[in-house]
């Protein structure tokens, strides 16, 4: 099945994108498509075109990929395993997914590196934050694996960490939905959307887009936070072009 994506408005904002570096976090279950667990190649490819899309305007796009398609640190403690194995684990499945994502994006003909923080040589870059700085200025996009390298650390926080080092101009947080929310759309009819918050704002109301740590390291480094949809398609690079439905979470509401 070839991927399609509607490339009309990318195309239209070629020469409008508001950010010139950004970091794009995507959950692991985003690449589940309809299935129960692991990947699902179209969704995988689907992705890796929208990815190619902002690409295609000159914006210099790296990546963080969580694995909870796969394995989920927090769940694998619930169950009684020891948590800093349980998020090693889940670390190791994040590295699986962006190997996928990386096969995806050079497909379609995108110059792609993954760099873990868990080293793991055989079929990946060490992370080393000089190189993969070098590889977005020569065009390549690059996925950052294994989270922090650290247990208790969630891939929203290595997500913030990461856009903070390579000096992103912003996070996108690609999610289910179209925003934030006052609480899960699907499950409470009446729940209310933001288009804009503050980074207060989501921590004192508890909104858990992203850990309180993450959200914190964001406001720290004055990164600017936009939530949208992965399954509208065309979304990225129409919110990297300043349009579409997104929250943005900013010092300022």
């Amino acid at each position: 099945m070839a991927v399609k994506i509607a490339r009309t408005t990318a195309a239209r904002g070629a020469d409008k994108a508001q950010y010139d570096r950004v970091l794009l976090k995507i959950s692991g279950e985003a690449l589940m498509g309809e299935q129960d667990y692991g990947l699902d190649r179209i969704m995988v490819e689907r992705i890796a075109a929208e990815v190619k899309s902002v690409h295609d305007l000159g914006v210099e796009v790296c990546l963080v990929i969580g694995g909870g398609n796969i394995f989920r640190g927090v769940s694998g403690a619930a169950d009684g395993m020891e948590r800093a194995t349980a998020d090693y684990m889940g670390m190791l499945a994040t590295v699986i997914n962006s190997l996928s994502m990386q096969s995806a994006l050079e497909r379609v003909g995108v110059q792609t590196r993954v760099q873990s923080a868990l080293p793991i040589s055989a079929v990946c870059e060490p992370y080393i934050r000089r190189r993969a700085v070098r590889h977005m200025e020569k065009g390549r996009v690059v996925i950052f694996a294994a989270g922090t390298g650290n247990p208790f650390f969630t891939t929203d926080t290595a997500a913030a960490l990461r856009a903070s080092e390579m000096g992103c101009k912003a996070l996108l947080k690609a999610t289910k939905v179209d925003g934030v929310y006052t609480a899960d759309p699907e499950k409470v009819v009446d729940a209310r959307r933001f288009d804009r918050l503050t980074y207060l704002e989501v921590l004192s109301r508890d909104l858990k887009v992203m850990d309180a740590s993450a959200i914190s390291l964001a406001r720290e480094n004055g990164i600017p936070i936009l939530v949208f949809s992965i399954h509208n398609h065309g979304a990225f690079a129409e919110v990297v072009c300043g349009r579409g439905k997104y929250t943005i979470i900013t010092e300022e509401g």
